[in-house]
């Protein structure tokens, strides 16, 4: 049996291709608990404004380096 080769994740802006090096954990506190978050990846070039669109909605939100372990399913 083999395994496909795991992609690795690509930035979440809208058309970016480019390798993700960061995790923006977020959460909509009107809809979610603590408990549940979501995770957008982010290239260098666009970690600002993907971080500062979810800031303008005042949701809470944490950035990370996914080579650190952010982001990933615990």
């Amino acid at each position: 049996m083999t395994t496909a080769p795991t992609q690795p994740p690509l930035c979440s802006a809208r058309g970016c291709r480019r390798e993700a090096v960061w995790a923006i954990e977020w959460r909509n506190p009107r809809i979610h608990g603590e408990e549940r978050r979501k995770v957008w990846t982010a290239c260098d070039e666009h970690l600002d404004h993907l971080r500062e669109f979810l800031a303008a909605r005042s949701f809470p939100l944490e950035v990370g380096l996914l080579s650190e372990g952010h982001g990933v399913a615990r």
